[in-house]
C-alpha cells in the first residue's frame, strides 16, 4: 500500500508540475489581442478570463508548482533511502532533477509557442487551485514579501510578438477603430523589414539602358520616349555599366548646343547594392546619400536588375502610377472567378489574394514558379497545376513569361460532379 500510494503521489505531482508550467508560461506570453483574435467566441471567453485573473492566478500558480516540484523530489527520494540506502537516495534524487528538468521544460517550450493552448490546458488546475484560501492566502503574502523585497528595482517591460501586434490591429480594423487601409499599412510595415531589394527590384530584362557611345540627343529621345529621369549607362553589355545619366543633365546640354556630346562627358557615378540586401537598409542610405536609383548586382557580380526609391516606397503605400504610366494591372479578377496576373507579380501576392498557399523557394515570382514546376521556357497554353489551381501561360515574350490566369482545381465529390 505505502508503494501504491507513493507511485500515485509522484504522478500526481509530476502532472501538477507540468500543468503549472503550461499555465505559468502560457499566463505570462498571451496578450489579449491574441487572445481576442481567436476564432471561437466559448474559446475566447476563458482565455479572456483567465487573463483578467493573472495577476491573482500567476503566484499561486507558482506557488503550486514548486511545492510540487519538492513533492516530486522528495518522495521518491525518501523512498529509496529507506529501501536501498543512500546509494538508492543519490540515484533517485539524480533521476527526479532529470525528470523535473524535463517536465518544466518541455512544456515551458511548448506553451511559448502556442500560449493560448496552454493557458486553455491549464485552465482547470487554475481553477481548482484559487478555490484553495490557503494556497491564496500564502501566494499573497510571498507575493507581498517581493514586492516589499525588490520595491526599488526597475519595472518589468513587457515584450509584445510581432504576432499579436499584428492582431491588435486587425481587432482594432474589425472594431472601426482604425481603417482597412491603415491596418494594410501596419502590416506593410512589417514586411518591409524582411523585403529584400530581389523582390522589388526592376529585373535584368526590363531594364532601358543607353549606350557609352550615344549623344546627348539620342539619349534624350531615350528618355523621353520612356518616362525616366534616370538611365543607367552600358559599355560593351548588361554587364558593364559605368553609371547613371540623368535627364536634367542632358536637357542642359541640349540647351546649350550640346546635342552631339557623348553622354560619357555627362556620367554620374551609379551605386551598387547586392540583389540580398533588404529594403529596410537601403532606404535610409538612399535617404544620407541622396541617390535615387541603385543598380543591383548577383552573387556573381552580373548585373541583376535596377532599384529606384519609388519602387522601395510603393513597399509601403502600394503602387505610385503618375499621369504618364502605362502598365497593365499586375492582377486582376475576371467573370468566372478566376485571376489574370503579370508573371512577375510576387507568389506571397497571389496567396494573399487567393487565401492559398502556393509554395516558396527560390523564385520569387509567379513566372519563377511556372519555370521551375516545368523545367524549361514555357509556349503559350501550357499549364502546371500548384497547391490547387491550374497556372496557365497566356503570354509569352522571348523567353520570359508575360501573362498566367490562375484557375482553381475543380473538386469532384463522391458523386462525381465538380464544383
Amino acid at each position: 500500500m505505502s508503494t501504491t500510494l507513493a507511485v500515485l503521489g509522484i504522478l500526481l505531482a509530476l502532472v501538477v508540475v507540468i500543468l503549472a508550467a503550461l499555465a505559468e508560461t502560457g499566463l505570462i506570453r498571451l496578450g489579449r489581442a491574441r487572445a481576442e483574435a481567436v476564432d471561437d467566441p466559448e474559446r475566447v471567453a476563458v482565455l479572456t478570463r483567465m487573463l483578467d485573473a493573472r495577476e491573482r492566478l500567476l503566484p499561486v500558480i507558482v506557488l503550486v508548482g514548486a511545492v510540487a516540484q519538492v513533492v516530486l523530489v522528495g518522495l521518491p527520494a525518501v523512498y529509496a533511502d529507506r529501501r536501498w540506502g543512500t546509494g538508492g537516495l543519490v540515484i533517485a534524487m539524480a533521476i527526479e532533477v532529470l525528470v523535473i528538468s524535463v517536465a518544466v521544460a518541455l512544456p515551458r517550450g511548448w506553451a511559448f509557442a502556442r500560449p493560448e493552448r496552454a493557458v486553455e490546458r491549464s485552465a482547470p488546475l487554475a481553477a481548482a487551485i484559487t478555490r484553495v484560501a490557503p494556497l491564496r492566502w500564502a501566494a499573497a503574502a510571498l507575493d507581498g514579501l517581493t514586492g516589499r523585497l525588490f520595491s526599488g528595482s526597475e519595472p518589468t517591460i513587457a515584450v509584445v510578438s510581432e504576432e499579436e501586434l499584428l492582431a491588435l490591429a486587425g481587432q482594432a480594423a474589425a472594431q472601426e477603430v482604425i481603417e482597412a487601409e491603415e491596418r494594410e499599412l501596419i502590416e506593410s510595415v512589417f514586411d518591409f523589414g524582411d523585403t529584400t531589394v530581389r523582390e522589388v527590384m526592376v529585373p535584368r530584362p526590363d531594364m532601358v539602358t543607353i549606350n557609352t557611345s550615344f549623344r546627348v540627343s539620342d539619349a534624350m529621345e531615350v528618355a523621353v520616349l520612356n518616362g525616366f529621369s534616370r538611365l543607367p549607362v552600358a559599355g560593351e553589355g548588361v554587364d558593364d555599366l559605368r553609371g547613371v545619366v540623368f535627364a536634367k543633365d542632358l536637357m542642359r546640354a541640349e540647351l546649350d548646343d550640346g546635342g552631339d556630346t557623348l553622354v560619357l562627358d555627362l556620367l554620374r557615378p551609379a551605386h551598387f547594392v547586392p540583389e540580398t540586401k533588404r529594403i529596410a537598409e537601403l532606404l535610409p542610405e538612399m535617404q544620407a546619400q541622396t541617390f535615387h536609383l541603385a543598380l543591383v548586382i548577383d552573387e556573381y557580380g552580373g548585373t541583376a536588375g535596377l532599384v529606384t526609391l519609388e519602387d522601395i516606397i510603393e513597399e509601403l503605400v502600394g503602387e505610385i502610377v503618375d499621369e504618364f504610366d502605362v502598365e497593365e494591372p499586375l492582377a486582376q479578377r475576371l467573370a468566372g472567378g478566376d485571376l489574370r496576373v503579370n508573371a512577375r507579380i510576387p507568389v506571397d501576392e497571389v496567396n494573399d489574394l487567393l487565401a492559398t498557399n502556393l509554395p516558396s523557394g527560390d523564385w520569387n515570382t509567379v513566372g519563377g514558379l511556372i519555370v521551375t514546376e516545368l523545367g524549361h521556357v514555357p509556349v503559350v497554353g501550357e499549364t502546371v497545376e500548384v497547391a490547387g489551381y491550374h497556372l496557365t501561360v497566356e503570354r509569352v515574350q522571348g523567353r520570359r513569361i508575360a501573362r498566367v490566369r490562375i484557375t482553381a482545381v475543380p473538386v469532384v465529390d463522391e458523386t462525381g460532379s465538380s464544383r
